[in-house]
């Protein structure tokens, strides 16, 4: 399995900087991380799109990327990324929807980090 800075960096995100966010307590990390979970924005962000609500989608997938950027999920924040500049500018495109469940695929793989992780701290 590994320890969870292996875990974490396979995962793709940069354990020392992360970390110094968190002064280096990855129990704090998880309280933190179990939050995102908890969080209503993805949700929020495909409901915007599907309604044609700009505003909204925006103003959802910029707390995404914000968090996702504090919490050091890489591969998250770059499928966010994606998504918040065209929505910041009110781009008419056709595959904002495609563009959100690339978010949700992400969303999943940082669930499965966390529980990965979560595991590793319960056999430290």
């Amino acid at each position: 399995m590994g320890d969870f800075k292996e875990i974490f960096e396979a995962y793709g995100a940069d354990y020392q900087s992360t970390m110094a966010r968190f002064m280096g307590n990855e129990k704090t990390y998880l309280r933190f991380l179990d939050m995102l979970f908890q969080d209503d924005n993805l949700q929020k962000l495909g409901e915007a799109l599907r309604m044609g609500d700009m505003t909204g989608a925006f103003e959802a997938a910029h707390t995404l990327k914000g968090v996702a950027a504090n919490m050091g999920l890489a591969p998250l924040h770059e499928a966010v990324c994606q998504i918040v500049e065209p929505l910041r500018t009110k781009e008419q495109r056709n595959d904002y929807l495609q563009m959100h469940q690339k978010i949700q695929d992400e969303f999943e793989r940082a669930d499965t980090l966390r529980n990965e992780l979560k595991e590793a701290g319960d056999n430290a």
